[in-house]
This record gives structure tokens, C-alpha cells and sequence, in this order.
């Protein structure tokens, strides 16, 4: 029976994709480097950190690391406090409450800085519901390495045997099935680019999923 559940942020909670894709490509166009798309892409679930450290060996950039990141965390702030529009992804709200409500325990575990994750929480008031907020700058591997959602299960309550992580990416889920905990894929508008096909179950809505159906999400699996 599940009783943690380990939340991506980024894609699962709130669309800060288009906030952080403003900001990085504007970065891009001040260093002049060209960043493809697909490169782009792949960089979905890392860490601003490992993105820049990367960027910096493939185009020889010259400036620090952390100035990289001092630089778009600046352009991203900005944009981030002047989007009204920004808001929950459908129906996730409701079920972290249901979720909290009902005993289950929820940690965050996002590829997000932990500002970026504060302003988000403190935009949506949702300190209250997670026992445990995990930032991937605090490890020097990024997804899909699975040290950010091993040290996310090992804050549980309980076995990881009982916990679920909630992803959208093709690196958070190979993450997560790295660490060895049970992935549901949020096939959402925003996957369109990513392969969740290495989930243990998809859902391509939050209103597939509930307290009863989250409590018992492997057993139905097994039975079906």
C-alpha cells in the first residue's frame, strides 16, 4: 500500500517550462551560443547547474559557472514575478489535498533551485502539504541519475516499496526507476518531446488519479 508520494515539480505541479525556456534562450542569444532544440531538450531534468557546466565545456565559455547561473536565475525571477497567467496544472491541486487529507505522506523532489522552488510554493501556498521539499542543486548529478529521488524515499515514512514518484520526463523517469521506486508518467500537453514509456503506469490527467486510486496503484497494476 502507498503511503509517499514524490513529486516532480516542474511540468507536474505548475508549467514553469515556458518561464525557464524564456530565460535560458535569452541566455543563449547574450553568450551567442546556439543551442538546438534537441539539445535543449535533453537537458529537461537537470539541474541549471549541470546545464551550465555542460554548456560551458561544449562551447568553451568562458564565464564562471556560477555567474551562469546568478545570470539566468535573474532573467528567470524577473519574468517569473511579471506572469500572471501562472498557475497549477489542472486538477493537481485538488489532489495534493486529498492526498494530505488522507494521511499520505508527499515530498517534493525537483531538478529546480530551491529559490525557484520557494517562490513557487509561497505563490501557491503549498508549504503546508509536503513534509519535505529535495532540490537537485544539492547533488552533482542531475536526472537521470537517481540520487535525487533515493535520498526523496529515504525522508519516507515508509519502505521504498511504498512510495510512487510522479514525473513527466524521460529523464525523471529514468530516475526514478534508477532509485528503484514505482513512476507514474503524467503524459501532459508539456511531454509531447519526452518518451514516458518506461513508466510503470501513464495517466494524461490528475482527475485519473485519487486517494483509493494512489493507495493501491501497484496491486491494480499486478491484477490487470
Amino acid at each position: 500500500m502507498i503511503q509517499t508520494v514524490i513529486f516532480d515539480m516542474d511540468g507536474v505541479i505548475v508549467d514553469t517550462e515556458p518561464v525557464h525556456r524564456y530565460a535560458y534562450f535569452k541566455q543563449f542569444a547574450e553568450l551567442n551560443i546556439p543551442v538546438t532544440e534537441d539539445m535543449y531538450t535533453s537537458f529537461t531534468g537537470n539541474s541549471t547547474r549541470n546545464i551550465f557546466q555542460k554548456l560551458k565545456e561544449i562551447f568553451e565559455i568562458e564565464h564562471e559557472v556560477e555567474d551562469l547561473i546568478q545570470r539566468k536565475r535573474t532573467i528567470f525571477n524577473d519574468a517569473f514575478d511579471s506572469k500572471a497567467d501562472l498557475e497549477l496544472l489542472q486538477g493537481v491541486e485538488h489532489l495534493i489535498k486529498e492526498l494530505h487529507q488522507n494521511g499520505i505522506q508527499l515530498i517534493l523532489a525537483s531538478s529546480a533551485s530551491k529559490v525557484t522552488i520557494e517562490r513557487v510554493f509561497s505563490r501557491f501556498k503549498l508549504h503546508d502539504y509536503f513534509t519535505h521539499v529535495v532540490s537537485g542543486e544539492d547533488f552533482p548529478k542531475s536526472k537521470p541519475h537517481p540520487a535525487i529521488f533515493e535520498y526523496a524515499a529515504s525522508l519516507s515514512v515508509a519502505p521504498k516499496a511504498n512510495c510512487i514518484v510522479i514525473e513527466d520526463s524521460t529523464n525523471g523517469i529514468k530516475a526514478a526507476k534508477a532509485a528503484g521506486i514505482f513512476c507514474v508518467g503524467y503524459n501532459s500537453i508539456h511531454s509531447e518531446a519526452q518518451d514516458l514509456s518506461e513508466a510503470d503506469v501513464m495517466i494524461n490527467h490528475f482527475n485519473e488519479l485519487d486517494f483509493e486510486a494512489v493507495r493501491n496503484i501497484q496491486s491494480k497494476l499486478r491484477n490487470n
